[in-house]
């Protein structure tokens, strides 16, 4: 108990522990971004590969893997410690470039999402939960902005990269060449650097008034409506991304843009995603956190409907940049909105939960639009996804106290 006697909550006392975390964070995001551009362009040109099922296969299973592993990172968070869930995760992701780099068959591409899924099931998730803990209750939308806004403009510069370097040299391997460089710092960071956090929710959790939840799984997905709320919210959101992230390349490039002009509106996206979130973070400490949940929805499915319309480049740069927007607004305030509806002891695994549901929907969005192309045209499922996006932001607005 003395132990806990000298550890304080807050963005100031442990400002060099929080830019660790950061910059761990960043390279998580990056492993991402190895993918976000080029990925079905590969599918296409090394693996003749044209079928939308067999493009979209590896975000379904990136999807399915990294939910679960969020689950379980929640659970295990208090039992194994964050410093060990984040160090394991790190350990995973080291074939993962080099299997990208020369994989000889799609099945290998499949697996390393697979791995890819746990590393950032569990390297992401711990990050978020150790940066709450370290923060406590004043700054934590501040501080879901800094998390996800180094994450998301991780992905958006490595998607621009990687969209870049496969241009002038080829989709294999050099692109690649850049995981190697995240995982190996992200693993020294972690090991030799970042310290556990399960002090600091002691220490929180003494004068935490939140009652706790009988059913953490059950009322974290719908029963509670605060916390269902945002957990169909964060669904759909990750269930639009997936959409975007696999079939927004190929529309584009159906459309006959340049693969230098679709990483540029590849990466504005999470970019505005990103960078807004320094704003909107701090914004949902101050402002009322379902105004905001329902703003970012709406214009994110306006984008999308958009998007079905547009033509020209300047129309697809503009309607990627409301996009980013509209994800910045609700990313950070998902997070500190469900830390403020949970007990901080119960807090790591009904965000596991949240984080299980969320990623699902990169699976769902996958699938979705599988479903989708076999009855309509590509460009069609723009239409429904935003539409289904809008839906969302009602629901929320309706059923959120």
């Amino acid at each position: 108990m003395m132990k806990d006697t000298n550890v304080r909550l807050g963005l100031k006392e442990n400002w060099k522990q929080f830019t660790l975390l950061l910059v761990v964070n960043a390279f998580v995001g990056g492993m991402v971004g190895l993918e976000r551009t080029i990925l079905p362009q590969l599918a296409k040109e090394d693996f003749g590969l044209v079928s939308t099922t067999a493009i979209l296969s590896f975000i379904i299973v990136f999807g399915i893997t990294k939910a679960i592993t969020n689950y379980f990172t929640g659970a295990l968070a208090n039992k194994l410690g964050r410093k060990n869930l984040l160090i394991i995760g790190w350990l995973i992701a080291i074939p993962i470039p080099y299997i990208l780099m020369v994989a000889s068959h799609w099945n290998w591409i499949v697996f390393a999402n697979v791995l890819l899924g746990v590393n950032q099931g569990l390297t992401w998730s711990s990050t978020v939960v150790m940066k709450i803990d370290l923060v406590g209750e004043k700054d934590r939308g501040l501080a879901m902005g800094l998390n996800e806004s180094f994450g998301y403009f991780s992905i958006a510069i490595v998607a621009f990269t990687t969209g870049w370097i496969a241009a002038e040299y080829g989709v294999r391997p050099y692109p690649f060449y850049q995981g190697v460089f995240f995982v190996i710092l992200g693993l020294i960071l972690s090991v030799l650097f970042i310290k556990d956090t399960v002090s600091h929710v002691h220490k929180e959790a003494v004068h935490s008034d939140v009652p706790l939840l009988n059913n953490i799984v059950w009322e974290t997905t719908w029963q509670n409506k605060n916390l269902g709320s945002i957990t169909q919210a964060g669904f759909v959101n990750n269930l639009n991304d997936g959409m975007v992230w696999g079939i927004l390349p190929v529309i584009l490039a159906n459309k006959g843009f340049h693969i230098k002009e679709i990483a540029v509106i590849v990466a504005i996206y999470p970019a505005v995603w990103g960078i807004g979130q320094l704003l909107t973070g701090k914004l949902s400490d101050i402002y009322n956190k379902k105004k905001m949940l329902f703003a970012g929805m709406i214009l994110q499915g306006i984008s999308l409907l958009g998007m079905f319309w547009a033509t020209t480049l300047f129309q697809f740069y503009f309607l990627a940049f409301v996009l980013g927007v509209g994800t910045a607004i609700v990313y950070p305030t998902f997070l500190s909105a469900l830390a403020s509806f949970t007990n901080p002891v119960q807090r790591a695994q009904s965000i596991g939960v949240f984080r299980l549901w969320r990623d699902l929907g990169y699976a769902f969005g996958a699938l979705l639009t599988i479903a989708l192309t076999y009855f309509f045209e590509m460009d069609s499922t723009l239409l429904f996804i935003g539409g289904l996006t809008v839906l969302s932001g009602i629901l929320l607005k309706i059923r959120m106290t």
